[in-house]
């Protein structure tokens, strides 16, 4: 069946939100049969648990409820004379269950489980960054494009602002020497000239995901350290310097924080330098290896970074003007901690996969 959202897989407004968003999936991106479920989304909450959100508004707040509520909400859980949900209901609810147990809702990290649960989507239209965001990350992509642009256009590709218009010069160059390069990398890479194009829309969309991922990070680390300044302050509170359970806990908050930021980054850092290193030696091994690499990291990156930002959002907006040291306490211990271990985890052992 036909996709929500807008033609031309383009949404607007909330869904682009959400399509943009490390934490919100628009249930409308899914191939669902129940209408009223497709105006709702999945999101993930503070203790990075997946719950439904049926509205969002400045006057009402958040509506949530846990996936199992959903047939109360949808008029199918009652007594026993109530109607049956019927086979569309539960195909749609067994759906939602499965990849509500993504640890996050980037649209690279649904792509790989999507597929995995051989559900069905169209990733041309919906699983796609919007146009405002991929505008805005190409600054970003300008670090794996400036490689490439050298490599085919030398000096004289100075003036490409975009993977876009990269992709149509390749496809119809109009300089001897640039036709002569691009000759050489398709024989370098073992395709034909005129599937250079289709190489190179696959190369913007593995590396816009790098460029997705680190506009995320750049935005979650200064957060980050903000908050590890914010909880530093405890340490000079009476509270804290009356329990050594308080102080431990503050102390391994903040050991974790930033051995996973520390990680993370150096994750970052690393395929940078693989990046520059596939254009140095070009060839079809090269570039499956780095392909591989960025895609089988997606999951975890997003997984970690998600987490992080669920949990930064939630400070920034609680704690915007300091708190006093019990309620910044309590907010640490029943809103930061709990999952925090669990995105530790997740980095560690992506760590350990890349041999770092």
């Amino acid at each position: 069946m036909p996709l929500g959202g807008r033609a031309g897989g383009e949404a607007g407004g909330d869904e682009d939100d959400g399509r943009d968003a490390l934490h919100i999936l628009p249930l409308s991106i899914l191939p669902l049969e129940t209408p009223g479920l497709r105006r709702a989304r999945l999101i993930k909450n503070v203790r990075l648990e997946t719950v439904a959100e049926l509205f969002n508004d400045v006057q009402t707040g958040s509506g949530q409820i846990r996936i199992d509520q959903l047939p109360k909400c949808f008029g199918h859980d009652g007594p026993e004379s109530a109607p049956d949900p019927g086979p569309e209901f539960r195909r749609d609810l067994r759906k939602i269950g499965q990849i509500a147990e993504s640890a996050s809702f980037d649209v690279y990290s649904l792509r790989l489980e999507l597929r995995r649960l051989n559900i069905a989507v169209d990733e041309a239209g919906a699983l796609r960054l919007s146009a405002a965001k991929r505008a805005e990350l190409t600054s970003y992509m300008r670090v794996f494009t400036r490689p490439l642009i050298e490599h085919v256009y030398g000096a004289q590709g100075a003036s490409i602002s975009s993977m876009d218009e990269l992709i149509r010069l390749f496809a119809q160059p109009d300089v001897e020497e640039a036709r002569r390069r691009l000759q050489l990398t398709a024989d370098r890479l073992d395709i034909p000239l005129l599937e250079i194009p289709a190489f190179l829309e696959e190369y913007a969309d593995i590396f816009l995901s790098l460029a997705y991922f680190k506009r995320c990070l750049d935005d979650i680390v200064p957060d980050v350290q903000g908050f590890l300044g914010w909880m530093a302050e405890l340490y000079r509170v009476s509270e804290v310097r009356r329990d050594a359970r308080q102080g431990r806990m503050l102390d391994e908050i903040g050991h974790d924080l930033t051995d996973i930021s520390t990680s993370i980054t150096g994750r970052f850092e690393s395929f940078d330098n693989r990046s520059r290193d596939f254009w140095r030696d070009i060839n079809p091994q090269s570039f499956r290896s780095i392909r591989d690499l960025i895609v089988t990291h997606h999951l975890t990156i997003g997984g970690v970074l998600c987490g992080l930002a669920v949990k930064m959002n939630l400070w920034k907006h609680r704690f915007s003007r300091g708190g006093g040291p019990i309620h910044r306490l309590e907010f640490i211990r029943s809103e930061i901690l709990p999952g925090l271990a669990h995105i530790k985890t997740i980095e560690q052992a992506s760590r350990n996969n890349m041999g770092m």
